[in-house]
């Protein structure tokens, strides 16, 4: 059988959902020996989303991320160093070690910013996208955002805009089965939050979100027709976390054999199966790609716990008011 894709395209996304996955593994345990604070929400289980729909866009497409962002900014190139260190707390990091796990951002790679705020990064997606059209840079928005979020009023208020005005952002729903604690069933009349998407007159989807390869095609199609003027879309992957909702969390609304099933449908288990029958990948090269995201993850950590901590001066750093100037 032969592949879909030029290999090294296939070997990245493989690279990149390992990286991730060992990443979020690593957080896990660190923050279980209470090596760092904050809240910690873990990606694993999704990694599909974040790499196969980054993989189909721009270096300077934007992304608006949510509080289980760590895989949005790494699929889309973040700096594993600068990304540690923001969560360890320390100066280097992407925000000066004030923002932690729910607020990293990197404007360079478009990223515009991970969220605590459930869903509010769709509004700012669709006003990326619109400073997009004023400026002509051609540049698509796109917006992660999960099941929950689907029900908040910026997420009808940026669809309609969006659509009203034909801006070039795609709207990206992690359906990973629980809004916090809440299954679906319980939340949503619809079938599928791609429905919601015919209430705007645009193009709506849904597909395995636990497939790399279907949410890449889905993405890059979504993608090109915005980037042609056609407007936004909305699109829904259907996935689950594997972790509880945070770091901690006694995960007492879901039973244990739900959690097995889904783990049967691991996005990497897959994607290695693919690649394995494609002639690309054997345990060998596997064990060698996994080697080598331990191997950064330490220099990261490293870096990152060597790192300084912000000044207290630097408080009053990056905060745009009136009376920070006057020297309040």
């Amino acid at each position: 059988m032969t592949a879909p894709y030029e290999p090294a395209f296939l070997l990245g996304l493989y690279r990149k959902m390992v990286e991730i996955r060992e990443v979020e593994g690593a957080l896990a345990r660190m923050f279980a020996q209470g090596r760092m604070g904050g809240f910690l929400h873990s990606y694993i289980g999704e990694e599909a989303t974040a790499v196969g729909a980054c993989a189909a866009l721009r270096p300077d497409d934007y992304v608006t991320s949510t509080h289980r962002g760590h895989g949005h900014i790494l699929a889309k190139g973040g700096d594993l160093r600068r990304f540690m260190a923001e969560i360890f707390g320390r100066a280097t990091g992407y925000c000066g070690g004030k923002g932690g796990s729910m607020h990293i951002a990197d404007f360079e790679l478009g990223i515009l910013g991970a969220n605590g705020i459930v869903g509010a990064g769709i509004p700012i997606a669709a006003g990326a996208a619109c400073s997009s059209v004023l400026l002509e840079q051609g540049r698509v928005a796109l917006a992660f955002f999960g099941d929950g979020a689907a029900d908040i009023g910026a997420f009808h208020e940026s669809l309609n805009l969006a659509s009203v005005w034909e801006l070039p952002v795609v709207f990206l729903c992690e359906n990973n089965g629980f809004a916090e604690f809440l299954p679906v069933r319980e939340h949503l009349r619809v079938e599928r939050i791609s429905d919601r998407a015919a209430a705007y007159g645009i193009p709506g989807a849904s597909f395995d979100g636990n497939d790399v390869l279907a949410v890449h095609e889905a993405v890059r199609e979504a993608v090109e027709r915005a980037r042609a003027g056609g407007g936004p879309a909305l699109l829904e992957a259907v996935t689950y976390r594997f972790r509880g909702h945070y770091e901690g969390d006694p995960e007492a609304y879901r039973t244990a054999e739900e959690v097995a099933e889904w783990r049967e449908k691991d996005p990497i288990e897959r994607l290695r199966g693919q690649l394995e029958g494609w002639g690309l990948l054997d345990e060998a090269a596997a064990e060698e790609i996994r080697a080598a995201a331990l191997a950064a993850i330490d220099e990261a950590v490293e870096f990152a716990e060597g790192s300084p901590w912000p000044e207290p001066e630097d408080a009053l750093r990056d905060v745009y008011t009136d009376l920070v100037e006057e020297g309040w």
